[in-house]
């Protein structure tokens, strides 16, 4: 990566945190380093993970170090387009997964399956303004600080499926894995490598075409 898009990951992990420091140092640093859209997509995201309140408190934030005001909305948002968006990202993410996640979550209530897909990845994640790679990157690193390893889980593998390379993956980990103590970045560490090693024996597994 190079360095491309660590700041922006970076700020998605210290929202994790839920500490105003780090959270600001973030920012800043962001501010300085970073696009504003980027980095107001990777906080309006965010909400989908730890909610409308810490979102909105780190969108003032942003505002506040940054000095940059809010963009101009000039398109009325379409529910077709959501609905047309989450799928396609949707299934982008799961891969084979899809079907069985969708059913999964249809199972524990439909109408959450439906926001799921129609609001969270079509609304929110398949937005443009930040590329799906660079997306799954910064939520990777923001749910492995939240401690919510199943939903980790998944991400890993998203953001592969999505085109991060796992030099990409590799390097996400570490920044989240530098605001954990050493035992909550072992087990990021450890479920990144199972991801990591189950991805690459599948891949050799495929039949070649």
């Amino acid at each position: 990566m190079a360095g491309e898009g660590e700041t922006l990951i970076a700020a998605s992990a210290a929202l994790g945190t839920r500490r105003s420091d780090l959270i600001r140092a973030a920012l800043v640093r962001a501010a300085r380093e970073e696009t504003g859209g980027e980095v107001e997509e990777m906080i309006l995201q965010s909400h989908l993970f730890i909610g409308f309140p810490d979102s909105l408190q780190a969108l003032a934030l942003w505002r506040e170090v940054s000095g940059r005001p809010p963009p101009v909305h000039e398109a009325a948002e379409s529910v077709a387009l959501w609905e047309e968006w989450g799928g396609r990202v949707c299934a982008a993410v799961y891969g084979k997964n899809y079907e069985r996640l969708r059913a999964n979550v249809a199972e524990l209530h439909p109408d959450f399956d439906r926001w799921m897909v129609v609001g969270g990845y079509g609304r929110v994640i398949g937005r443009p303004g930040l590329d799906l790679a660079t997306r799954e990157l910064c939520i990777a690193a923001l749910l492995a600080v939240w401690d919510v390893p199943r939903q980790l889980h998944s991400h890993l593998r998203g953001a592969l499926n999505a085109g991060a390379t796992p030099a990409q993956v590799d390097r996400a980990v570490e920044i989240a894995c530098s605001m954990l103590d050493p035992q909550r970045a072992g087990e990021v560490r450890a479920l990144w490598s199972e991801v990591r090693l189950r991805t690459h024996a599948q891949a050799v597994s495929q039949p070649a075409c």
